[in-house]
């Protein structure tokens, strides 16, 4: 067998920053569609660094 990479830690972070900003995007868009919240940039980044955090915490 062999050794499985971990991959650099750089990329892995800069991928789970644009990943989590593009669903956290999708998301608020689709709440303030249906007039639950405001489709605003603070919005957005609460729930991309929400979505980065839990995404870190289930890879580790």
């Amino acid at each position: 067998m062999e050794p499985t990479s971990q991959g650099d830690p750089r990329v892995l972070f800069a991928m789970n920053l644009v990943l989590s900003t593009a669903f956290a995007s999708v998301v608020i868009w689709g709440l303030s569609y249906i007039d639950v919240v405001p489709f605003t940039l603070v919005n957005v980044a609460s729930f991309a660094l929400v979505l980065m955090a839990v995404t870190y915490v289930v890879t580790r």
